[in-house]
């Protein structure tokens, strides 16, 4: 019962150290976080694009990915700033793989130390690509491994009521996506972003911590239990909340991916395509105020997805085929990226 290993990991507190952000990375890092807040402000009319695997793994495909992206990236840069997904852990609603900063081989022991280097070697490949990351962070603590490296954040549908994560999302200085919980319940997501856009007190680590606040928290709807909630009803609900709030910075995101992919019942990432064209096509009728800002995607090398249950380390296909949340492959993505930037 309980507790049954306890490993220390010195080592981490010292990873910044040991795999450093060059000055020049460093400095793209920031023109990326504020241009995401440009964007948010409603200083740069450019729609906003996270899309990458659901989970970033293995790193060699992660990196390949990165290397289609980037010139892709760079072509549409005029209309649409795309942020790589490099997703490095994974919430569960019961159990299952955790993602590469808990277990970076999935066929072996879990193993935290080596998780946080694989992740944060990884990283620094995609930002030498000139690619802003984004990542949802599940566990806090990550933040101190690999927060340097990131642009953008989500807080994801099992957290963001969490009172911690909204405590620790107001003291992050860079845009945070604040989803809706499984169930879709936008008003907890809502209060969730007038959370983190409050300032907080709270103690850590030894340490009264003091928070001014996070203005660029914002709300990303991703459906639910009953199905979408990107529809111009749930938008007007949502617009209606942030004028009565007077919340800074007024934007939604549209997950593609998640349960707005829902129909009759069953998920169907392939329909991602169709998500961002209709919230494309409502946003030119309904949206002149610019509610929406962009999209999540979930997309990889290859399409759709293989259970890591019916694979071994032998037969996993490690080329780009995700092992969690089925993904357009790479041919829609291109696709998907085109839509946006001819209808935005």
């Amino acid at each position: 019962m309980g507790i049954t290993r306890n490993i220390a990991v010195p080592e981490l507190a010292n990873i910044r150290e040991t795999l450093p952000l060059s000055a020049e990375l460093k400095a793209l890092v920031t023109s990326h976080r504020k241009a995401i807040q440009d964007i948010l402000r409603g200083r740069d009319d450019r729609a906003l694009l996270i899309v990458g695997p659901c989970s970033a793994w293995p790193s060699e495909a992660v990196l390949t990915y990165a290397e289609k992206l980037a010139p892709v990236a760079a072509s549409v840069s005029d209309k649409v700033f795309v942020v790589m997904r490099v997703y490095t852990q994974k919430p569960r609603t019961t159990r299952g793989w955790a993602g590469v900063v808990v277990q970076p081989d999935p066929f072996s022991r879990p193993d935290i130390k080596a998780g946080a280097y694989y992740a944060r070697t990884m990283m620094l490949s995609v930002l030498e690509r000139g690619l802003p990351i984004a990542d949802e962070l599940l566990f806090t603590h990550k933040a101190a491994w690999l927060g340097d490296l990131l642009s953008w954040a989500a807080i994801g549908a099992r957290s963001a009521e969490d009172q911690e994560h909204r405590v620790f999302a107001s003291g992050l200085d860079f845009a945070v996506g604040m989803k809706n919980p499984t169930s879709g319940d936008i008003d907890i997501a809502f209060n969730s972003v007038i959370s983190a856009q409050s300032a907080h007190t709270y103690f850590n680590s030894g340490f009264q911590v003091e928070t001014e606040g996070n203005p660029y928290a914002h709300l990303v709807l991703r459906g639910g239990s009953d199905g979408p909630n990107c529809d111009t009803v749930a938008l007007e609900k949502v617009r209606n909340k942030f004028e009565e709030a007077k919340i800074q910075n007024p934007t939604v995101l549209i997950d593609a991916s998640h349960d707005n992919t829902i129909v009759r019942g069953k998920k169907d990432h392939s329909r991602q395509m169709n998500i961002v064209n209709d919230v494309l096509e409502a946003r030119k009728k309904h949206d002149g105020a610019g509610l929406v800002k962009g999209f999540l995607v979930e997309s990889y090398l290859k399409d759709g997805a293989q259970s890591l249950s019916s694979c071994t380390s032998e037969t996993v296909d490690r080329g780009g085929l995700s092992i969690t949340d089925p993904c357009l492959g790479w041919e829609r993505t291109e696709e998907l990226i085109q839509t946006l930037v001819a209808k935005w």
